[in-house]
């Protein structure tokens, strides 16, 4: 699966580029050239895309009751 992030993307006055998305919370990148910059906003992409599904799935999950009834399967011998 493929996603679009939009980026911003500014020399700083020391001469590096900053890149962030007001897309993808958390996503901050610096490096020393544009290329760099993009490289490494797109590691950062992924390890948040990924943490972001992982989070959604934990919540997706029920909390189990204090009762609950469970089928339990039992093999017999003949």
């Amino acid at each position: 699966m493929e996603k679009i992030i939009n980026l911003h993307i500014e020399k700083l006055p020391e001469g590096v580029y900053l890149a962030t998305s007001d897309e993808l919370q958390g996503l901050v990148a610096q490096g020393r050239t544009i290329t760099e910059t993009l490289e490494i906003a797109r590691d950062i992409s992924r390890k948040l895309l990924e943490a972001q599904t992982e989070q959604e799935q934990l919540q997706s999950l029920e909390i189990v009751a204090d009762r609950f009834d469970y089928p339990l399967i039992v093999g017999l011998s003949r």
